[in-house]
This record gives structure tokens, C-alpha cells and sequence, in this order.
């Protein structure tokens, strides 16, 4: 390849203007399935999903002039075990995606010839995407006849299985989860949402998520992403996490975990956003500054002695009720006027005025250090 990333752009531009057409994928979908009988029974939104899908990582890989990755290829051998179980023969797959290309690069040629973009930029492009492509059908094809020989056998996975390896995939994030959310028959290019809880009663499986979701239980932790803010039965507290695209899931995942402990460690209820727990998510992620904190005031810790534990459980309690005594000492079933003396005797002991708003958010953390097991 010998243009310049100035000579480039505009095939770049180019594709990305054809993927955003909202006719394209209509028109392509009918095409497939006036032409490939075996797949017109399919759903067009699961054609119109895949081919999106497929499309947009092409777009990335002309983009970096690349071949596919490793996570566009295990999106393409799930597309491959989907449908071989769906009972499509892997010749009418090729087919189906061949008239999918034939569409999108005859539409290419006309924008280029009316926009003036030089016939070898576009050979260029084309060829980089036959080379991307022929890995793609390659590792669709073998992944159909492993997905046909295991249904011979009667192997294969469970779809609470599917679903985990699915999930795993999908929260990994990066530029192969748009192909996940595709295979999962959500939104790939849409806004995704994570909720992160624990499975109640230890069970495995899932609550019920609305709207509906893919869910799993990973790491002892229940997941679901859904294509809206989920609401969950069956849990006590969940962290969520969201808007976000498919790419940047792997982030949303950790918000999500850090929504969850920070609701957990407050005593909030139901499904709780991560933006309603910032600062608790953003101190519970900064051991280096809580270490320092600790430091600082060993020695205010060392003055209060055993009282230490229930001193910070007051200011905490006062806090987290908005400064109100009465609820504070409610949680913490003691005398209002025990409150008032605890919180008078930390600020004498750390200095830290905790009625101010930087201070209240010192005394916090301090607090919450201090009652931390670890």
C-alpha cells in the first residue's frame, strides 16, 4: 500500500457514508433473501444485525489496513454454529453474505465515480477487504462443520453455556463486541447497558431482567446488558453502569462491579447507576490516597482508642443521611445526642471538619477506611 493516510481518507469516509445509509440495509436484506431460499426464513432484523456487524468491522479493518482480528473471527465462528443449528447450510451462508458484498461494493463505485475518488484507491480497498473476507469465510466455514459434526454427535453447548461464553465475550469490550451484540441479538451500535448484582440465593440462574437481556452469571457475579436501563426482580441491589457502545463494555463492566460495592457498602437498595455513587466509586478506586489518608491520621485512630469503630460508624450514618441526626442515630439505634458527641469527638481528634463539604468528603472516606477489615 503506497498512499499517504491524506490519500486514504477518503476511501475511509467513503465506507463509513455507506454504512450510515439507512436504505442500505433494507435493500440488502431483501436482496439476500429474494436470492438465498435458506436463509428467508430467517428474521430480517438477525440478517440485517449480522450484516451490519460484519460491516462495521470491515470498515475498521480497511480503516487500519489490517485483516480481521482474532475477536472479529470467534464473532464469525459463532455466526457459524448459529447457523448451522439453525439448520442453513454453509453454502447458502457464502451466498448470502457473497450478495450482501455484491450490493454494498456496487453502491461503493457509484458514490467514488460521482465523487471524483481515483479508481486505484478504490481496487486498493477492495482488495485489502477480499483479503479480510477470505480469512472470515474460512473460519466461518470450519466452525459450521465442527457446529454439524458435534450436533451428529449430539455434542455442543447448552444455551446457558452459549449465553455465558456470549456474555464473557461481549464484556471484554474492544472492536469485536459490536459482533457479539450482534450474535446476541442486541443493538451493536447502539447505547448497551451493564448491571452487575449477585445471584441471589447463590442460584445460577438468572433473575428476571427487563427489558430483555443477556445475562449470565460470571465470576460468582450475576452480568446482564441490555439495550436499555434494566430494571431487575429477584435482587436485593444492583450496580449499573451506562450508556455505552459495545467497544467500551470492558469499562462499563468495572463501573458496574464498583456501583455494586460501592450500594452494598452504604446499605442502598434496587438497582443503583454508578453516577448516583461516584465519589464512593472514585475513593473506593484510589487505594494509593486511602493509604495516605490512613497515615496521616494513625495517629488520631491510636487517641480514640477502641471508640474508634463506633466514632467512624457515626460520622459515616451522619453522612450518608444527609447530615441528619435523627436518621443516624436511627440506623444506628443510639441516642441523637450520641451521634453529635461522636462526630464532635472525630473532628477534635483529625481536625477534619466534617460539616464542610471537602471535609465531609474526607471524613468519609477516613471512616470508611478505618471500618474496613482489610
Amino acid at each position: 500500500m503506497n498512499q499517504s493516510e491524506a490519500d486514504w481518507t477518503p476511501v475511509i469516509d467513503l465506507i463509513e457514508r455507506i454504512s450510515g445509509e439507512e436504505d442500505l440495509l433494507p435493500s440488502v436484506v431483501a436482496g439476500v433473501t429474494s436470492v438465498v431460499r435458506d436463509v428467508s426464513v430467517l428474521p430480517p432484523a438477525d440478517i440485517a444485525g449480522h450484516t451490519r456487524a460484519l460491516l462495521a468491522a470491515a470498515t475498521r479493518a480497511i480503516a487500519a489496513r489490517r485483516g480481521p482480528t482474532e475477536g472479529e473471527l470467534a464473532f464469525v465462528a459463532e455466526l457459524g454454529v448459529a447457523r448451522a443449528r439453525q439448520g442453513v447450510p454453509v453454502e447458502a451462508v457464502l451466498t448470502a453474505v457473497h450478495v450482501a458484498e455484491r450490493a454494498i461494493w456496487s453502491r461503493a463505485r457509484e458514490i467514488a465515480a460521482a465523487e471524483g475518488i481515483a479508481d486505484g484507491l478504490l481496487l486498493d480497498a477492495r482488495e485489502l477487504y477480499d483479503d479480510w473476507a477470505e480469512a472470515v469465510r474460512s473460519r466461518l466455514i470450519k466452525a459450521h462443520r465442527e457446529a454439524q459434526r458435534e450436533a451428529r454427535a449430539a455434542g455442543g453447548r447448552g444455551p446457558d453455556e452459549r449465553d455465558a461464553a456470549l456474555l464473557r465475550r461481549l464484556l471484554d469490550g474492544g472492536s469485536a463486541a459490536a459482533l457479539v451484540a450482534a450474535e446476541a441479538g442486541l443493538p451493536s451500535g447502539g447505547a448497551l447497558w451493564v448491571l452487575a448484582a449477585r445471584p441471589p440465593g447463590g442460584a445460577d440462574r438468572a433473575p428476571i431482567v427487563r427489558p430483555p437481556a443477556l445475562s449470565a452469571v460470571l465470576d460468582g457475579l450475576l452480568f446482564a446488558v441490555a439495550a436499555g436501563p434494566p430494571l431487575a426482580s429477584g435482587i436485593e441491589v444492583a450496580g449499573l453502569a451506562g450508556p455505552a457502545d459495545a467497544e467500551n463494555l470492558a469499562a462499563a463492566r468495572r463501573l458496574a462491579v464498583s456501583a455494586l460495592g460501592a450500594a452494598e457498602a452504604t446499605g442502598r437498595t434496587g438497582v443503583v447507576h454508578v453516577a448516583d455513587v461516584a465519589v464512593l466509586v472514585a475513593a473506593a478506586d484510589r487505594t494509593d490516597l486511602a493509604s495516605i489518608l490512613l497515615d496521616r491520621h494513625r495517629a488520631a485512630r491510636a487517641l480514640l482508642g477502641a471508640n474508634a469503630g463506633p466514632v467512624a460508624r457515626a460520622v459515616c450514618a451522619w453522612l450518608e443521611t444527609g447530615r441528619d441526626v435523627t436518621a443516624a442515630a436511627g440506623r444506628l439505634f443510639v441516642h441523637p445526642n450520641t451521634v453529635r458527641n461522636r462526630v464532635q469527638r472525630f473532628g477534635e481528634a483529625t481536625g477534619i471538619d466534617a460539616a464542610d463539604a471537602f471535609g465531609g468528603v474526607n471524613a468519609w472516606w477516613l471512616c470508611r477506611a478505618w471500618l474496613d477489615p482489610a
